[in-house]
């Protein structure tokens, strides 16, 4: 696989400047950091990223286009963003 982040599925300029802003600087970081961490990195960053481009960085992962992942799997997507989501918000009450 290239190590540019613009040549995988689903990805354009402006998801791979938000991509590199948030420190996913290539495919290898977008693999280890997962779809769900990669989507938050973002959003921690300020852009107005929506659920979009969770489903387009899993589609990316599996070089699927986003709207081809099954309805399952974005449930699943969307369900590990809140579990995450909530883990997080808890930590922050501690």
């Amino acid at each position: 696989m290239s190590e540019d982040l613009q040549c995988l599925k689903n990805l354009g300029k402006t998801s791979v400047q938000w991509l590199k802003a948030a420190g996913v600087q290539t495919p290898s970081d977008l693999r280890r950091l997962g779809a769900v961490q990669a989507y938050l990195a973002v959003k921690a960053r300020g852009f107005g990223a929506t659920k979009v481009l969770l489903f387009a960085l899993e589609g990316a992962l599996l070089d699927v286009a986003w709207r081809a992942l099954p309805h399952a799997r974005k449930a699943a997507l969307l369900e590990q963003l809140e579990s995450t989501n909530r883990r997080e918000a808890k930590n922050k009450v501690q």
